[in-house]
């Protein structure tokens, strides 16, 4: 499936906050890559500690206890992303 390119987030505000550190440099280098930059990185800036909540509960999703290893809860989680035609 070809990838889409990107479109302006809704807030373009959010998108063109500082950020710094880890995040911030992992931003930045994706953009000097060219890659594409999933816009919930935003979202974690502009609400740490919410893209704290939600990281961590994503990571016991996807890594926690379950009769699924995580390399399966992966592929599940990629093949909807595609059925979605959403970036995974």
């Amino acid at each position: 499936m070809p990838e889409r390119p990107q479109e302006p987030m809704f807030l373009p505000d959010l998108e063109a906050k500082p950020v710094s550190g880890a995040r911030g440099e992992m931003l930045r280098s994706m953009k000097e890559a060219g890659q594409h930059v999933p816009q919930i990185y935003y979202l974690f800036n502009f609400k740490p500690e919410r893209g704290r909540l939600l990281a961590n509960y994503t990571e016991g999703v996807m890594r926690g206890p379950s009769p699924l290893d995580p390399a399966t809860r992966e592929l599940i989680a990629a093949y909807t992303s595609r059925l979605n035609r959403c970036l995974y």
